[in-house]
């Protein structure tokens, strides 16, 4: 398919961006590794009439030490991302999951504020920045704010952005010594996961969902049951409580459902083992 014609405007800095994006209003898009809007624009699902690409700001591709927490640049790709020494000693859910992530076109392309922007249930990401409790920091017209992953994916593709806001970092709550387990169950190693699970467990447990509903999900069931004291096995058998699951060519909600307590619970178990 061929895209809808749209004008292309280049940013060379966050200010920039911002203001291309004041001024093009909900017509204008941002352009980042490119891997998510684009194939929307060739299906004529997304018809943006200005993209602003920030491909090209440097200032916002790093992984820094910033106290408590890591501090990750939106635009740092996926493959940098699993390599930074830093982020798999410190967060390495964060890492490993970022390192799986599609074939080496796509983690060379791809980039951690762009598949959080566009809050797809099925990506791998924005279930392990829940499972990490990460926070969001974006700019906009009016100066920064901070955001929390559980308050950002408000529905299919849609999340607590401003249309005239920019991702700008991804702060990551440091786990060193935290269990962790990623499982992902898909056909092909590049395909979306049918249902994927990402934990941690430092005191208490977090798990993330992908692909269990309209946005990016935490399996609070699941959670509150460990809390009171089940094992992994019986929090695992809450691991949809509550969710309306998704039917799709893949797999019908009774086959998620049966995904999910299985994933949830090998995740369990393994990041149970892989505590230090």
């Amino acid at each position: 398919m061929i895209p809808a014609p749209f004008e292309y405007q280049r940013a060379t800095s966050v200010d920039e961006a911002i203001r291309l994006l004041s001024d093009g209003g909900d017509d204008a898009k941002l352009l980042a590794g490119g891997h998510s809007l684009l194939p929307l624009m060739k299906l004529l699902l997304a018809t943006p009439a200005l993209l602003v690409d920030i491909g090209g700001i440097s200032d916002l591709s790093y992984v820094r030490d910033s106290g408590e927490r890591l501090a990750v640049g939106a635009l740092t790709r996926h493959a940098d991302l699993g390599r930074n020494d830093l982020c798999r000693s410190e967060a390495p859910l964060l890492a490993h999951v970022a390192g799986q992530i599609g074939d080496p076109q796509v983690r060379n392309r791809g980039t951690i504020g762009g598949s959080i922007a566009h809050g797809d249930p099925a990506s791998d990401l924005p279930a392990a920045c829940l499972a990490l409790e990460a926070s969001f920091v974006v700019a906009g017209p009016s100066g920064q704010r901070t955001i929390a992953a559980t308050a950002f994916f408000r529905g299919f593709l849609e999340t607590a952005l401003a249309p005239d806001e920019v991702i700008v970092e991804i702060l990551v709550p440091k786990v060193p010594g935290a269990g962790w387990s990623f499982q992902k169950f898909n056909r092909r190693a590049m395909d979306w996961a049918i249902v994927g699970v990402a934990a941690v467990t430092n005191g208490s447990t977090c798990i993330g969902l992908v692909n269990m509903g309209a946005t990016p999900l935490r399996a609070t069931g699941a959670e509150e049951a460990l809390a009171g004291g089940a094992s992994a096995a019986e929090a695992a058998g809450h691991a949809a409580d509550g969710l309306d699951l998704p039917s799709d060519l893949n797999a019908t909600p009774e086959y998620r459902r049966h995904l999910a307590t299985v994933l949830v619970r090998r995740a369990l178990e393994e990041a149970a083992q892989n505590r230090t």
